[in-house]
């Protein structure tokens, strides 16, 4: 039996399941098990309706069922269930797709877990699946997203061996990871050894290129790549542009930086969102709002729709300003055109009001936040819980410690002591906030 869940027999689960059984006719209709599981949040009710269906005998998993599981519960971290899937899988004999095991490995890179995504790596063969060159490239890219460039080109120089030939994505990734670490000759010697190799360099290539000198603000270096690209026959896109006009920005040439975005549609290629995104990070980064806000306009003007991200650096900057109550409007405003906010949007909304001393209104947003299923930072909660405790708002004031607990995210008790002692001093309450959240928290 699987260590991930109890099974139990369910009689409602079974008497649905007789009712609405697939038959030959209805082979096109959605798999059953996935369109449950596609309605439930809870990883721990998505292991029980894997079970559910798994004790009738009735159904069998097979790789979508699977896949769709595992990715549900690698997107909530929960990698001890993953791991018993995987486990399942090997023991029922299902059939696998390498995707699955791509995807897995690029969820354990997210979140630090590089040992697992490399062991991962190295089992997909005992899974009777192919391994190609695409799960290659992705445990490279893990190693170098997480510092561990050295591992990287050890599976990058194993290539061959393995009966593979390194691709321009293959290149990138060794690219990048010389980059971050600050090294241009290494990573200009592995550009290279890809022509060499007869690799075709691609646009994302002088990308990284000219990226590393523009985001230092050495726009001459930059354009000088910007140029041999060009020589090379290679089209530069958006994103170069936009390489471009940071370095410029960064020089505090701001009036070029826009003019080089309008000189680009003559070249052929139309701005972005990337492109409008540099010059409203710089002019709400130099307090200029409502030159900031004028380029949303401009770009309804030419039909170009802004995104969460471009909200979000106005937001960004006006919190840093401590105008929390400005930053809320463009909230609202952003809502009302249609665009709903992410985690970051309330996050940087619910902080800039605590900063402000304005908690009460820091938890209006975190109502909202929370209701759109979006979770505040262990350290927002607790300066919520000090600032409402400190203006006596002791109701709201467990609301959120008990918010906190629902999300298994807080403190331990010594901390909480020192916090609520820190907040009400010698104030009786703070004793019963203490002792409230020792009893939730049992």
């Amino acid at each position: 039996m699987s260590i991930l869940h109890k099974p139990h027999f369910n009689l409602t689960f079974l008497r649905h399941f007789h009712k609405h059984k697939p038959t030959k006719s209805h082979l096109r209709n959605p798999i059953p098990f996935i369109k449950d599981l596609k309605s439930i949040d809870n990883p721990d009710e998505a292991l029980t309706i894997y079970h559910d269906y798994l004790q009738t005998n009735l159904f069998k998993h097979d790789y979508p069922s699977y896949s769709t599981l595992i990715y549900k519960l690698a997107r909530n971290k929960d990698f001890t269930a993953v791991n018993s899937l995987l486990f399942d899988l090997q023991r029922y004999n299902v059939k696998c797709k390498e995707p699955l095991f791509i995807g897995l490995i690029q969820h354990y890179g997210k979140c630090g877990l590089v040992d697992e995504a490399v062991e991962l790596f190295h089992k997909i063969p005992s899974f009777d699946c192919y391994r190609s060159l695409q799960s290659v490239n992705a445990v490279i890219n893990v190693l170098v997203e997480n510092g561990r460039l050295c591992e990287g080109l050890e599976v990058f120089k194993g290539c061959p061996k393995m009966g593979f030939k390194p691709n321009v994505v293959t290149f990138n990734v060794v690219i990048k990871g010389w980059l971050r670490k600050g090294e241009w000759g290494e990573a200009r010697k592995v550009f290279d050894e890809m022509r060499e190799r007869q690799v075709e360099p691609s646009v994302a290539s002088y990308n990284c290129l000219i990226g590393f000198w523009c985001k230092k603000g050495e726009f001459v270096e930059g354009k000088r790549l910007f140029d041999e690209m060009i020589e090379k026959g290679k089209k530069p896109n958006a994103a170069t542009y936009g390489l471009l006009m940071e370095a410029l920005c960064l020089e505090g040439k701001f009036k070029e930086a826009k003019k080089m975005m309008f000189d680009m549609e003559y070249r052929g290629c139309k701005a972005r969102l990337v492109n409008y995104g540099v010059l409203m990070n710089d002019l709400a980064k130099r307090g200029e709002f409502d030159e900031a806000k004028g380029l949303l306009l401009e770009m309804k003007k030419r039909r170009i729709r802004p995104d969460v991200v471009m909200y979000d650096i106005l937001i960004n900057y006006l919190c840093k300003e401590s105008r929390a109550g400005e930053a809320y409007k463009i909230l609202v405003e952003m809502q009302v055109n249609g665009f709903e906010p992410n985690a970051a949007t309330y996050r940087m909304v619910v902080d800039g009001f605590c900063r402000n001393g304005e908690f009460e209104e820091g938890l209006k947003v975190l109502n909202v936040m929370l209701t759109s299923r979006h979770c505040a930072r262990v350290e927002t909660f607790c300066s919520l819980v000090m600032g409402l405790a400190n203006n006596g708002k002791m109701d709201d004031a467990f609301f959120v410690m008990e918010e906190m607990v629902k999300r298994r995210m807080s403190p331990d008790l010594v901390a909480w002591e020192a916090l609520v002692a820190s907040t009400c001093g010698g104030d009786r309450s703070g004793n019963f906030l203490v002792a409230e959240f020792a009893t939730v928290t049992k």
